[in-house]
């Protein structure tokens, strides 16, 4: 065994080192803090310690389930996520296939490094600037007030923010998204398109029968790995964007938004560690459902 350990580090050796730093980061900050879901089944006591405080069993889970607003955050969490990954998908391969198109290099890096910057921002600046545009006296409204419409209280009508939150995802993630579908699109050899040219096939035609077909595996890639976190919610986009206005609750208020207020009015750490270990088994569960779906349609296209 050992000697097949030689011949392999002999051989990939180059390959294993520099995988090492990506393994060390994964220990440290994915595998070694799991040993504080402890805190999720104990009474924990800063005065105490990690393993000096009382089991509590599943009382820290009571928060979730006993609550009214259990089932509404969680219906918030996975209905806004899904709206995430399905427009935010669509959207990012749409663009790269427009970025695909242009042919002056100095345009297309322009148009790529200004999309980029909308994910470099911090959600806090986003949200000031989403409050510019919605509020009441904003642009948007002074816009509808051109056309003869009566303003919006935005921020007073919940009713509106499942799109507003879509759109300004979107806004902030289209640069960085296309720009790994670009990737892909740039690596597809050019003779299928010279053929499907002699073979008469137009600019859609090239897309649908050639383009797509071929971007499925990343496409069915990333949309796993979003389903395995759809559970999380971006703390930032719900917190700064809806600036946690009460009165937005109803379509807004996801698990990590509520687990925060608790946290921060009763200050109960194992109630917020149960929240998190409840988020990370329902994505388990989800991306390996979802996981054996395309498996059972395409097996070469499945993540595992």
């Amino acid at each position: 065994m050992l000697e097949s350990l030689r011949r392999r580090w002999r051989k990939d050796g180059a390959l294993l080192g520099m995988t090492l730093p990506g393994l060390v980061y994964l220990v440290l900050f994915a595998y070694v803090p799991m040993f504080g879901l402890v805190i999720a089944f104990k009474n924990y006591n800063y005065s105490t310690g990690l393993w000096n405080s009382p089991w509590v069993g599943f009382k820290n889970f009571d928060f979730l389930f006993a609550s009214q607003d259990a089932w509404r955050i969680t219906y918030n969490t996975l209905f806004l996520n899904f709206l995430f990954i399905f427009f935010g998908t669509i959207a990012s391969i749409g663009f790269a296939l427009l970025l695909n198109e242009i042919r002056i290099k100095v345009l297309s890096r322009f148009v790529q490094s200004t999309m980029l910057l909308p994910h470099l921002l911090s959600w806090v600046i986003v949200g000031y600037f989403v409050y510019a545009l919605l509020t009441y006296n904003g642009l948007v409204n002074n816009i509808l007030g051109y056309f003869g419409i009566e303003a919006i209280e935005w921020y007073n009508s919940p009713e509106y923010w499942p799109a507003i939150l879509t759109i300004t995802a979107i806004w902030k993630m289209l640069g960085y998204n296309s720009v790994i579908y670009l990737a892909s699109i740039l690596g597809i050899s050019s003779d299928y398109y010279e053929a499907a040219v002699i073979d008469g096939a137009g600019k859609m035609q090239q897309i649908r029968y050639i383009t797509l077909p071929l971007l499925s595996p990343i496409i069915i890639i990333l949309v796993l790995l979003s389903i395995g976190k759809i559970f999380y919610a971006d703390f930032g986009l719900f917190y700064n964007v809806t600036r946690d206005m009460g009165m937005l609750y109803s379509t807004t208020d996801v698990i990590d938004t509520y687990v925060f207020r608790m946290l921060r009015t009763v200050g109960d750490v194992g109630m917020s560690s149960a929240a998190g270990f409840y988020q990370s088994i329902v994505g388990l569960i989800l991306i390996v459902t979802a996981n054996f779906v395309v498996r059972k349609i395409d097996r070469e296209q499945s993540l595992f």
